[in-house]
């Protein structure tokens, strides 16, 4: 049976959809077909709006789910006409959602994501998993990063410890010892990957992304700005631990401006957050010596940012398409994977990863 896999991640631009055929006695991964769809400015608008606080939230947030799904059901119908498959030839459909709150700490962690199933089953007449997080959250986990279980089914090797690091809108590593290794699988989120970038070149630009790093590279790094965003107790937190959009904000980078005194050029800030970007994710890296980085996520698209990825680590970086997967499909093939694991009673999570208390099946089913 196919399955197909949703991804909609923090820098909230749009749905990644694929058809995959997932292996069983092996470890394999056949695409049949890929679609994405950029949302509407507006709807983006709105989108970023919600994911921090504001009046007006749950009727905002309930608006916004019912449009998210309509979008949800009608890339993956047509990611099934591109695939040649009748919807009948779906097992179901894995669909992270879009986040709109990450707040995992404390007695009352929570983490939301919309997008309504329901909607999405009764418009494809495809069985839907979702709503993943929240599962691992309840057996005290960080719910995130959920991707962990499905690096080591794919991208394994049987004696090298391998670091897959995803850059999306935040950035999250996953180490895997090889197979003969008896140390358990790490992974948590090291900090903001593209959603500062996008953020600060949309306020100066209108730009929606910083497009090969050309911003900042006319820019130069900061040194006295960077030290100031690198001392935000994040970076130095243990893992397991989880962040999102709601912590890295604008406000967050602007108040760290403002403490310096001085005026700033807007491609010196690009050219300091990238540098960011690049510095935390080898720092998280470095205690566990990996033998081989790859890369994956929007954040590959950006060469300033990858050469920077591999001198701040001083290792050759390459990306998950050496190893026989897009970088760009990793995570839309990831929720496609969980949901096979759902659907046939199987653990989604990693606790060494997420900090939860045991393997749990994630999500919920809604039928067809």
């Amino acid at each position: 049976m196919h399955y197909i896999g949703l991804m909609s991640g923090t820098s909230a631009d749009g749905v990644d959809a694929v058809c995959v055929e997932l292996g069983e006695k092996e470890a394999s991964v056949a695409i049949r077909a890929h679609y994405y769809e950029r949302y509407p400015e507006a709807l983006r608008a709105r989108l970023l709006a919600l994911m921090t606080p504001g009046p007006d939230e749950i009727d905002r947030a309930g608006v916004i789910e019912v449009e998210l799904a309509e979008i949800f059901a009608a890339v993956s119908l047509e990611v099934c006409r591109r695939a040649g498959l009748a919807t009948t030839a779906i097992r179901a459909i894995g669909s992270h959602g879009q986040t709109i709150r990450h707040r995992p700490e404390g007695p009352h962690g929570f983490t939301l994501q919309i997008g309504d199933p329901s909607r999405v089953a009764e418009r494809t007449g495809i069985a839907v998993v979702a709503d993943f997080r929240r599962r691992d959250m309840a057996a005290g986990g960080q719910g995130a990063p959920l991707v962990p279980a499905f690096h080591q089914w794919l991208f394994q090797h049987p004696q090298k410890t391998r670091a897959i690091v995803n850059i999306g809108g935040i950035a999250n590593v996953t180490l895997i010892p090889g197979q003969t290794a008896e140390e358990p699988i790490l992974g948590f989120d090291t900090g903001p990957g593209n959603a500062l970038l996008d953020a600060w070149i949309q306020v100066q630009t209108g730009a929606a992304q910083d497009t090969d790093g050309c911003f900042a590279a006319r820019g130069q790094c900061q040194a006295d700005l960077l030290a100031r965003l690198c001392a935000d107790p994040y970076f130095t937190a243990k893992a397991p631990k989880s962040t999102g959009r709601e912590h890295f904000t604008l406000s967050w980078v602007e108040e760290r401006i403002h403490s310096l005194g001085r005026v700033l050029g807007a491609a010196d800030v690009q050219a300091t957050l990238t540098e960011l970007t690049a510095v935390t994710i080898a720092e998280a890296l470095a205690p566990h010596h990996p033998a081989e980085i790859f890369l994956c996520g929007g954040g590959t698209a950006n060469p300033i940012l990858t050469g920077l990825v591999a001198q701040a680590t001083g290792k050759p970086v390459r990306t998950t398409r050496e190893l026989g997967l897009d970088p760009q499909l990793v995570e839309p093939v990831a929720f496609a994977w969980l949901a096979r694991q759902t659907i046939e009673g199987r653990p989604g999570n990693a606790p060494s990863a997420t900090g939860a208390r045991h393997p749990a099946i994630l999500g919920g089913v809604y039928p067809a």
